[in-house]
């Protein structure tokens, strides 16, 4: 029975998760979710308070597959996933950002949106993104972004059921049948792949162009 993860969005970029070139990944932040979720479990990410005025989805997907940082980096479909801050917004946001020659070396960080301001690593991030050690990559997915539907109200908590929003961390316990009806909500949908623009996309860009998290 797959599970359902749901967790807030606290800073929606178009960087974790990473929903560009056809595949949505989560590579880095929420390193519980990461080591958690399993093959066939579902990823609902929520927007942020600052961002919404009712309870909206910023995405959803399935996790299909789960990769280390050193086969994300090595991968040959994923090479458009590394950063390049002289590219386009997109390039600039890439999540393939963590490589070591071995186990026993250090990590290193390449220019991104987790570095400093000047393209320096950013020891805070680096331990906190690979404190898992797994990548979370969804091809059955939709990202919203700032323009995510609102949230049914059957998965608000009405009538004493449980509710999928919260300010911290993450929530997993849903029973099956609040999961079964969650993963129909969506397929009635049917909507797929990258379908709004981020949060902070739509705010000036001076604002978050060279911002970190």
């Amino acid at each position: 029975m797959p599970r359902l993860f749901s967790y807030v969005v606290a800073r929606d970029y178009g960087f974790a998760p990473n929903p560009f070139h056809g595949v949505c990944t989560l590579a880095t932040c929420k390193p519980m979710i990461r080591h958690h979720a399993a093959v066939g479990d579902w990823i609902a990410g929520i927007a942020a308070l600052g961002d919404m005025r009712t309870p909206s989805l910023v995405y959803v997907m399935q996790v299909d597959a789960a990769l280390t940082f050193e086969e994300y980096w090595a991968s040959s479909e994923f090479q458009c996933k590394k950063p390049s801050r002289i590219g386009s917004v997109k390039q600039a946001l890439g999540d393939n950002i963590y490589s070591r020659a071995s186990e026993a070396s250090p990590w290193r960080q390449i220019d991104s949106h987790h570095s400093f301001a000047d393209g320096s690593p950013n020891p805070r991030n680096i331990a906190n993104d690979t404190q898992t050690n797994r990548i979370l990559i969804g091809r059955r997915f939709a990202y919203w972004g700032s323009e995510g539907p609102l949230i049914p109200k059957e998965f608000l908590g009405m009538n004493g059921q449980p509710t999928m929003t919260l300010t911290r961390g993450y929530k997993n316990q849903f029973p099956a049948e609040f999961v079964n009806a969650f993963i129909n909500w969506f397929d009635e949908r049917d909507e797929q792949g990258y379908l709004g623009k981020p949060f902070k996309w739509i705010k000036p860009k001076a604002d978050w162009a060279r911002s970190k998290n």
